[in-house]
């Protein structure tokens, strides 16, 4: 049996590959949840949200063949649990799409974009990184626990689709399939009944890849880095996740445990995470492909209100995506492919937080004008 010192490696290795995927396709297709609001909401242009929601597609029919095939077991990840904290949801997704549209994009794009020379987005990362600390374990946590935590429901069984409908009849497994074939076909269905999605390759490289990665990232997490028990605690152990259970990816947390592994680099008790491995591989990936493209560009802020703007973005987002378990990534995509309630709640709740910040955007515009 392989230990927790030699799987750890394996784990953040495989995260930083398939993160560097993610940031060179990524920053190559214009992948972004933000902009894909921005398009339907300003120009009706629906082309990157299907992208986004074809990257989703194919995570819920990869996540769920994994977990059907046996390689991973989706109800141990963090997003299908019984503790169903739906104020959370709503109120930590609507904040965190505000600040992922004021913060000029989410967690991944911020990361995309440091790589590309963004020096903005270096602001952005710094402030949500300390403000998902402050939620995760400082002030902000006590908010967090202590008030809108209060509003929730423990089910008796897991929040998924699946597990909510086997309660009520018929096998959890087929109504996997159900669910997994009514969101994931019917998402991959929707994004190519497009001729105009269908004719531009970059849209589908997006979609595709990104769901995939985040398949992958199952797979890394909750397979190879599975131990049934671990020698040292006798019990089942997820290698080198900060959360203890298997993680794919998301770009909130990560991002507060990255700035701590730098701050405490001399502590030998830290280790690369799976979340820390996959911040830099997906800053790496965006780097590399500026390069090798000629698009790599130092950009900077225009005057002091677009400097406040986006450390607001960056403290909603940091606050809310910590609130609401996840972001555009982590809850839109990740989450979704295990067909959690609370993962589509807060999907929909970043969208409406996103599309109605750019309204206001757009009002505050045509008064000054």
């Amino acid at each position: 049996m392989e230990t927790v010192a030699v799987l750890a490696p394996k784990v953040a290795t495989g995260a930083f590959l398939l993160a560097f995927v993610f940031g060179a396709v990524g920053h190559k297709t214009n992948f972004c949840t933000m902009g894909a609001v921005s398009d339907w909401v300003n120009m009706g242009d629906l082309n990157r949200m299907r992208m986004w929601l074809l990257a989703i597609g194919v995570a819920i029919l990869g996540a769920n063949a994994l977990h059907l095939a046996g390689l991973v077991d989706l109800s141990k990840s963090i997003y299908p649990g019984p503790n169903f904290t739906w104020l959370s949801y709503l109120v930590g997704g609507f904040l965190f799409g505000v600040g992922m549209t004021l913060g000029s994009g989410c967690g991944s794009k911020t990361l995309i974009r440091i790589g590309g020379g963004n020096l903005k987005s270096v602001v952005v990362f710094i402030v949500a990184g300390i403000a998902a600390y402050m939620t995760l374990r400082g002030i902000l946590g006590a908010f967090r626990v202590g008030v809108l935590e209060q509003a929730s429901a423990t089910l008796s069984t897991g929040q998924d689709l699946p597990s909510l409908a086997a309660a009520i009849g018929g096998s959890k497994q087929i109504w996997i399939v159900v669910f997994s074939l009514l969101f994931g076909l019917g998402f991959v269905l929707f994004a190519y009944a497009s001729k105009e999605f269908r004719g531009n390759f970059d849209y589908t490289l997006g979609g595709v890849v990104t769901g995939l990665v985040v398949v992958g990232g199952w797979y890394v997490s909750g397979h190879m880095g599975y131990l049934a028990e671990d020698p040292n605690t006798l019990q089942e152990a997820f290698v080198a996740t900060n959360t203890g259970r298997m993680e794919a990816f998301s770009f909130v947390s990560p991002l507060a445990y990255t700035l701590e592994y730098l701050m405490l680099w001399t502590d030998k008790t830290k280790i690369i995470t799976y979340g820390i491995a996959s911040v830099a591989g997906v800053i790496a990936g965006s780097f590399a492909y500026a390069l090798a493209s000629g698009k790599f560009r130092w950009e900077g802020f225009r005057n002091a209100e677009d400097t406040g703007m986006h450390m607001i973005g960056g403290l909603m987002m940091g606050f809310g995506g910590i609130t609401a378990l996840g972001c555009t990534i982590g809850q839109g995509i990740s989450g979704f492919s295990t067909l959690a309630l609370g993962s589509i709640m807060t999907f929909l709740a970043i969208i409406a937080g996103s599309a109605a910040t750019m309204k206001w955007q757009y009002w505050r515009i045509g008064r000054e004008a």
